[in-house]
């Protein structure tokens, strides 16, 4: 019996893919896209560029799989190549408000209007949290592959999203869509 190469673990596809193994790098590419374009969306607040980063960097992950060491930590390094992408592209693109979100105060009468005050208040969040709201909540990432995509443990996950929930209630309540120049709250 024969495993489909899908079903295989990252440890084995990374291996497979550091000898040349190209279906390999093709099943990391499949099972990691989608969690990769959430991320950088996290980041770009623009669907396009963060898929336009995804797949840069799928390109610097083929290139330097190699020099990964630790073979079960492939989601958390590609991970990682895609904020600094991420971060390369909103250099480039000296972008200083992501697309999509307003300045102006809403109403929160109209629906639309409170999905935008939603987004507005993730948009203040700090990066660390705003990936996880952007993962889980937008993306409908589970806890456990959150877990696995950023490298780190449930109970930070957990902790991250109570304290992100928290904030994102919090300006909410206030109605302050002016915030501070960092973004924070």
């Amino acid at each position: 019996m024969t495993i489909k190469i899908q079903e295989r673990s990252d440890e084995l596809l990374v291996g497979a893919a550091q000898n040349g193994h190209l279906e390999s790098f093709s099943a990391l590419y499949e099972r990691y896209y989608n969690p990769m374009v959430a991320l950088a969306y996290s980041m770009l607040a623009d669907r396009h560029l963060a898929e336009d980063a995804a797949q840069e960097s799928f390109v610097v992950a083929c290139r330097d799989i190699s020099k990964l060491k630790s073979k079960d930590k492939f989601a958390a390094w590609l991970a990682g190549i895609c904020r600094n992408v991420a971060k390369q592209i909103l250099r480039t693109k000296d972008r200083t408000v992501p697309v999509g979100v307003e300045q102006s105060r809403q109403g929160q009468d109209d629906p639309d209007q409170s999905c935008d005050a939603v987004r507005q208040a993730v948009w203040k969040l700090r990066e660390a949290e705003r990936e996880l709201i952007v993962l889980h909540y937008f993306d409908g990432f589970s806890r456990a592959q959150i877990c696995q995509v950023l490298g780190i443990s449930p109970q930070a996950v957990n902790g991250r999203l109570v304290r992100a929930k928290r904030k994102i209630a919090k300006y909410l309540k206030r109605n302050d869509f002016t915030g501070d120049e960092n973004g924070s709250f």
